[in-house]
């Protein structure tokens, strides 16, 4: 009975939908019977996830303009939610057919997305640098500054121009990955707490948070604050364009081992990757998991990180994919409803996710394994008119400057006489040869065509 009275509830919300806008999205409304093994997946497991993110969302959190519509909506929904308490699967699908609406969510002219996976490293630390501990975890510098300030906030700091305070001045960049691993911040007390290895340092940041376990046995967590503004580059990738790694064996075991082998080399493809993450330190939930960027503790095959200047924090994404997580090979069907809680600076587009795997070496190892196109179904909170919001999604970029050229039409082909016949013994090869060429050259045309410039 009360999913029926959620339902009306969401209907007669929906009477002045807000617009929902993506920049560069495309958004298809689907129909559930569209979502392939949407049925067989466990609800109440995802309903229990959804409702750890309607904490934040129905205590007012302020959400960023551009997700302002999407948090708004979401919150209505996280009040009936947390009215219907605790639910069974059956229960927990109908909450969610009822209150939502599925949309296939794609960059404009693409309909797959990209996923890939993250998960917590535990290493050892030292809140002192010593002579086995010596590479530094930095916290987020004062003079590291958006140009756009505006921008700073919740959405901050996943994208955007950084710049670094002299003074009054603001230079246009930070220091980049070698600058700063070179010394470029010494003397700045920023460190946080030092670790053994400069590879598992790199990996801390790809991933965005770890756990430091220190000398008296405390775990000390860190989780991403802001980068430094220059684009991630992937290590795999500058590896695979050196035809160093094949692209087929790819993956984090595999850096690993060829950086544990080739140190100075390590070293020099790192700093190719200018991109350089800060942290700051946070607590472990009551079970042991760490808190996303919303502020909840993350359920390992249910929270994703997502583009935060785009998606809201707590929107469910229906995933379809096959990856590599029982074996090497992307045989695991994996058709799972997930939920927005995390963010990262690598993560951007309207369907881009990294699924989080946990804390620890076997998580990792999955993670790393991780690269997969999938399909992206958001759930539109029913207060949202999907008709509303696709008007509403904003145009690509305009096409580039159109030019007029004058180009030579095509010579006409000639008319051939007609065919002699052939005698006896005759071959069709040499008949043909002897065809009638055309009378006269004829004349070139000339056609308006129009080219693009790049």
């Amino acid at each position: 009975m009360f999913v029926l009275a959620a339902g009306c509830g969401a209907a007669m919300a929906a009477s002045n939908p807000e617009p929902l806008k993506l920049s560069d999205s495309a958004l298809e409304p689907l129909n559930w019977g569209q979502l392939d093994g949407w049925t067989s997946d466990d609800h109440a497991a995802a309903f229990a996830v959804f409702l750890a993110s309607c904490r934040p969302l129905l205590k007012g959190a302020k959400p960023i303009p551009e997700t302002k519509s999407m948090s708004e909506a979401l919150a209505a929904v996280c009040r009936r939610a947390s009215a219907a308490g605790r639910l069974n699967a059956e229960q927990a699908r109908k909450f969610f057919e009822r209150n939502f609406r599925p949309n296939h969510v794609a960059r404009l002219s693409e309909s797959l997305g990209l996923l890939t996976g993250y998960y917590e490293p535990i290493v050892d630390g030292s809140r002192f640098p010593t002579r086995e501990f010596t590479v530094p975890i930095y916290r987020r510098p004062d003079d590291l500054v958006m140009l756009m300030p505006h921008r700073e906030g919740e959405g901050f700091p996943n994208r955007g121009d950084v710049g670094r305070r002299v003074g009054d001045q603001v230079v246009a960049t930070y220091f980049d990955r070698a600058e700063i691993e070179n010394g470029a911040l010494d003397g700045r007390h920023l460190e946080i707490c030092w670790i053994r290895d400069p590879i598992d340092a790199l990996f801390i940041q790809i991933q965005g948070s770890a756990r430091i376990r220190l000398e008296d046995g405390l775990l000390l967590r860190i989780n991403y604050a802001a980068h430094n503004g220059f684009p991630f580059t992937p290590v795999g990738r500058i590896l695979i364009d050196r035809n160093i790694i094949p692209r087929e064996e790819m993956s984090m075991a595999r850096i690993r081992k060829w950086m544990l082998a080739n140190p100075e080399e390590a070293r020099e493809a790192r700093q190719t990757n200018r991109s350089f993450v800060f942290f700051r330190i946070t607590g472990l939930g009551d079970e042991g998991e760490p808190a996303g960027g919303q502020g909840v503790r993350l359920t390992p095959g249910r929270s994703i990180a997502v583009d935060k200047l785009l998606h809201a924090y707590g929107t469910p994404f229906f995933i379809e994919a096959d990856l590599p997580i029982a074996t090497d090979r992307p045989t695991t069907r994996f058709r799972r409803l997930m939920i927005a809680q995390d963010t990262g600076s690598a993560i951007v587009g309207p369907a881009r996710a990294d699924l989080f795997f946990g804390a620890g070496d076997d998580a990792g190892r999955v993670a790393g394994r991780i690269k997969q196109m999938g399909r992206f179904a958001m759930l539109v909170p029913s207060e949202i008119d999907p008709a509303t919001a696709a008007s509403h999604m904003p145009l690509p970029r305009p096409k580039p400057k159109i030019e007029e050229s004058i180009l030579p039409l095509p010579q006409p082909r000639p008319k051939l006489e007609a065919e002699p016949k052939l005698a006896v013994g005759s071959s069709s090869h040499s008949g043909l040869e002897s065809a009638g060429k055309p009378s006269a050259e004829p004349k070139a045309g000339v056609l308006h065509r129009r080219r693009s410039v790049r």
